[in-house]
């Protein structure tokens, strides 16, 4: 079989970036055996042993990147062109397959299976963004395949978390804004596995939708890249399902699965939380992705009402709302390596009332310093405007706390400044407190 240039398939983000690594006429995949791989600058003498077996299973259609040992696949240049030769392959493979799938009556019926196709073509560069080293497939298998490194995880322990975005999504659809949406799936579920002590290795999405729009799902999964991005794990998968009559035509439904790694030892126990611990606050960016069913009942979320400009926000209301939910992964990661930190909670729907007790034992409550408390702005004209009591905020919002972390008073000092080096304001909101109150206000 004959393949034809790449240049026709490939986005032109992740055409410069084989370039990087590959001349030009490497961008041609003729039916002889590609013995130019081995020219790639940096790589050359790396690739001299290998390139006969490469080119080998290459020509058959086979998946390259496990052909080398571990020092072979060490090499971050060769790892980058092995999975940029891989990236290229599956643009030939699945352009071949998608010449020949094409269905007039499933079309006839609302599902556009060629729709799915484009989708997928233009999503790609942002699924590239996401590749970490464990990685090793491509999408557009029956399964993402991720190899795990546990040279540092002698008692490996999987965490799964999975969620969604709420109705926060309705402020997408009214604003025709896609593109940050993905951003809150992949924090609202890194997020909770950050809550066990367990890095995020890998993410997996969802998309439910009445139409199959491709620039649309782009936007959303260019969303989702991101968020791995900042969370540092690797989109290996997902689903894009076209359900007319389940949703209209311009709605859509978004949902993310994540997966991490803690070793058993580094497993966060709240068990040893004592009376006089300290709990710090770390502040969120807004709203997040919980409470918006009482939002959108307080401003009757309309198109014109999220076009609303509040001076007290220095934004429209539909901007400060549809703000991306906090990334806590990195700065938390940091945090565990420079303390012993007792317990996390990730402080999601439910606000404080229900999830700082969560990461508490029986008989110690949270005694929180409410004077301390950062609360944004937009939380003010919720209750205001809405007339909602102070109470019901707490028990629904974050009130400006998105995680907050409880350590030994010993540690509270470094706690506050690892996390301030990394990039969080964070403080010290309060302390533990013997009592079965849960949260108490002071």
């Amino acid at each position: 079989m004959k393949y034809r240039n790449a240049a026709e398939y490939l986005p032109a983000p992740l055409l410069q970036e084989l370039q990087k690594y590959a001349p030009g006429e490497m961008l041609y995949v003729p039916r002889a055996r590609r013995q130019a791989w081995g020219e790639s600058t940096g790589a050359r003498e790396l690739y001299t042993k290998r390139n006969a077996e490469i080119c080998a299973q290459y020509q058959h259609g086979q998946d390259i990147t496990a052909l080398g040992d571990a020092h072979f696949l060490a090499d971050e240049t060769v790892r980058k062109i092995i999975y940029a030769i891989n990236t290229l392959h599956q643009f030939y493979k699945e352009h071949t397959m998608h010449n020949n799938s094409a269905s007039e009556a499933y079309k006839a019926a609302g599902v556009d299976i060629t729709a799915g196709y484009e989708a997928v073509k233009l999503m790609q560069t942002h699924i590239a963004r996401t590749k970490t080293p464990g990685a090793i497939s491509g999408i557009g298998g029956f399964g993402g395949l991720f190899e795990l490194d546990l040279a540092n995880t002698p008692n490996p322990v999987l965490v799964s978390g999975t969620d969604g975005v709420g109705t926060k999504i309705v402020l997408a659809f009214l604003m025709n804004k896609h593109d940050t949406i993905g951003i809150d799936c992949v924090a609202m579920c890194a997020n909770d596995v950050i809550c066990c002590g367990g890095k995020p290795l890998f993410f997996l999405d969802y998309i439910g939708m009445g139409k199959n729009i491709p620039e649309r799902v782009a936007q959303i999964v260019a969303g989702v890249a991101e968020g791995c991005v900042q969370a540092g794990c690797a989109l290996i998968g997902g689903e894009c399902a076209e359900m007319p009559s389940v949703y209209k035509e311009d709605e859509y439904d978004l949902v993310g699965y994540c997966t991490g790694v803690v070793d058993k030892t580094k497993i966060i126990d709240p068990g040893s939380i004592v009376a006089g611990d300290v709990i710090i606050a770390l502040p969120s960016s807004g709203v997040h992705s919980n409470g918006f069913s009482l939002v959108r009942k307080v401003f009757n979320i309309d198109a014109n009402a999220l076009a609303t400009h509040y001076d007290e926000l220095g934004d429209t209301l539909g901007e400060t709302l549809l703000t991306p939910t906090k990334m806590y992964v990195k700065p938390i990661l940091a945090l565990l390596d420079a303390c012993a930190v007792k317990s996390i909670s990730h402080i999601t729907g439910g606000g404080f009332y229900e999830n700082i007790p969560r990461s508490l034992p029986e008989g110690l409550s949270a005694k929180i310093d409410k004077a301390s408390l950062k609360i944004p702005a937009i939380f003010d004209l919720i209750a205001r405007t809405g007339g909602v009591s102070e109470r019901d905020m707490f028990n629904t919002f974050n009130m400006g706390v998105g995680m907050c972390v409880v350590v030994a008073p010993e540690h509270a000092d470094l706690a506050v400044q690892t996390l301030r080096a990394n990039g969080e304001a964070a403080y010290v909101m309060g302390t533990v407190v013997a009592g079965d109150e849960g949260v108490i206000f002071a």
